[in-house]
């Protein structure tokens, strides 16, 4: 993965989904993560899973990630970790890693994870709806937070809350541009240029193909920079190396 995105002279977010929990199924251990991207510092960026029906286990495995490990931010999937961000269970989460100061990642919209399967694996779309994520937003203002995808069914939500709150941003990872609803390229040109980030969902969608398809959208130039690097760059404080 590494040499992929070196290849292209691109940086890459790395993490698992820590869905114990509600799956039974085990983890990819964080610290491996973390690690792995260690040894690949100049193009992988650590992020980590915590599951939060963890409890304090959890927030004392979050701040270990962060002060041993180098993590630099968190993702969450409340579809398939079964719980709505806006549960009061996760809360302690959101406070330590507020007080880390990393931003967290929320898979919103619908998953194709379960798709086709009998019940939807058991997955429950509603809670991946963006308005969920507006709750914390206002309990933790000074946690930094990215809405993944375009929110399929709720992009109008995902952009009320982007626009509303300014902890709040959203990635366009995990569609093809070609597919954007309209208002999310007029956001994304206008109110939300500063807060719009590119990501690919690899390997779902390659950055290649991703890329492509995103020069044929009508993006205005001074913006293109804005998605494709400087805000993401900004969010994550990351700094200039030379190449």
């Amino acid at each position: 993965m590494a040499a992929y995105y070196r290849e292209r002279k691109m940086a890459a977010v790395v993490f698992t989904v820590d869905a114990e929990h509600a799956t039974g199924h085990p983890r990819i251990s964080n610290e491996e993560v973390a690690d792995s991207c260690a040894e690949h510092a100049d193009v992988l960026i650590p992020f980590a899973s915590v599951d939060p029906w963890k409890g304090k286990a959890g927030v004392r495995e979050t701040r270990r990630l962060v002060e041993e490990h180098g993590v630099r931010g968190f993702k969450f999937h409340p579809s398939i970790q079964g719980i709505a961000p806006n549960d009061p269970v996760t809360y302690p989460l959101y406070e330590a890693i507020e007080e880390l100061g990393v931003p967290v990642l929320f898979h919103t919209g619908q998953t194709g994870i379960g798709a086709g399967a009998p019940g939807g694996g058991g997955i429950r779309l509603k809670y991946s709806n963006p308005m969920l994520v507006d709750d914390v937003a206002v309990g933790f203002p000074e946690l930094r937070i990215i809405l993944a995808h375009p929110s399929f069914p709720w992009q109008d939500e995902a952009l009320a809350v982007a626009t509303h709150k300014p902890s709040v941003y959203i990635d366009l990872s995990g569609w093809s541009p070609k597919y954007f609803p309209p208002q999310l390229v007029r956001y994304a040109n206008t109110l939300l240029k500063d807060k719009v980030l590119f990501g690919s969902d690899f390997p779902v969608i390659t950055p290649d193909r991703w890329l492509a398809d995103f020069d044929k959208l009508e993006i205005k130039p001074e913006v293109r920079p804005k998605i494709l690097k400087d805000n993401a760059a900004r969010l994550l404080g990351l700094k200039e190396t030379a190449s």
